[in-house]
């Protein structure tokens, strides 16, 4: 696994992910797109990701998972400590964030 790049990858999704979420506490808008926004987000990571390295499949579907899952949890957590969505999205929202980050993964290696 690149480190480098998943770090890049991660980082990249995690500003993101963050940033939708603070936007969306004050704009009522972008708060109702949370849920599609986050998963395209963590999607690209996995893009990303994949794309930049050139990694087998394995590697390519493992960091997309890892930048995916990993970025969703931190942008959600930052949402959850402004009080705009309940605990138990931290779970629900990164598990599916983590299954776009691998369908991104997958879509990395294709398009490379």
């Amino acid at each position: 696994m690149d480190r480098n790049n998943l770090l890049i990858a991660t980082g990249a999704g995690t500003l993101l992910q963050v940033l939708m979420v603070v936007v969306g506490h004050w704009v009522e808008p972008v708060r109702g797109m949370y849920l599609w926004g986050g998963l395209a987000i963590s999607a690209a990571a996995g893009v990303l990701y994949a794309w930049r390295v050139h990694p087998g499949w394995a590697w390519a579907l493992l960091g997309g998972v890892i930048s995916g899952g990993v970025c969703a949890f931190l942008g959600i957590l930052v949402s959850f400590l402004l009080g705009d969505v309940p605990a138990m999205i931290l779970v629900v929202g990164t598990l599916s964030s983590a299954v776009t980050g691998v369908i991104g993964g997958a879509i990395g290696k294709l398009i490379r």
